[in-house]
């Protein structure tokens, strides 16, 4: 497990030595730091709400990871920690995983957020637990880190196993949806980038 995250942090050791100088920040112009709990919303509240998890396809449980329509829902929060370290302060291009934290649905294994192929709308898409909450999908190994963007930050993933190695996390379907799941993708034809602000949530 040691050489894995070793592994892992080495393949982003060149993005992270491009962005050392510049840490990501909150709605309120602090750094963010592992371990504290952030909602992750649209930038703007035109662009929709917050993220949460809801049932989608032929899935009995709330595995997929979907942004709310309503531009005023922050949805459910979130933490970061950064694979091996737990003390570092988050820079754009640190590789992160994320974590939901709130009551976990019993149906599901774990709250962390994973990507998985979707061979029905044959996308990458960002859903929690593990392959058991998702028989039959490919489930891709990597990290999450955030870019500036036009208003606030990008989500990217960067994984070993995936060509291109790194995609923007985007919204794949229209705002008039109730509900758009995450994609991972660089083709502008499959969504707009997800651009995003951090808003520090109680403990």
């Amino acid at each position: 497990m040691k050489e894995a995250l070793v592994s892992l942090f080495l393949f982003f050791a060149f993005p992270l030595a491009c962005a050392l100088d510049v840490q990501v920040l909150d709605s309120d112009g602090q750094p963010i730091f592992p371990g504290l709990h952030y909602y992750v919303v649209a930038s703007t509240s035109d662009m929709g709400g917050g993220i949460r998890v809801a049932k989608t396809g032929n899935s009995k449980c709330p595995v997929t990871v979907i942004q709310d329509k309503n531009g005023t829902a922050y949805g459910i929060p979130s933490k970061f920690t950064i694979p091996g370290i737990s003390t570092l302060e988050i820079f754009e291009g640190t590789p992160l995983e994320v974590k939901f934290i709130t009551t976990k649905p019993e149906c599901v294994k774990s709250f962390n957020w994973t990507v998985f192929v979707d061979s029905e709308i044959g996308k990458h898409y960002i859903g929690v637990g593990g392959p058991e909450d998702h028989p039959g999908q490919q489930i891709l190994k990597g990290a999450f880190s955030f870019y500036k963007y036009k208003v606030g930050y990008k989500l990217m993933f960067c994984s070993k196993d995936s060509s291109p190695p790194c995609s923007d996390v985007r919204l794949f379907g229209s705002l008039e949806e109730d509900e758009r799941r995450l994609i991972l993708s660089t083709n502008d034809d499959d969504g707009v980038v997800f651009d995003v602000m951090l808003i520090q949530s109680p403990p």
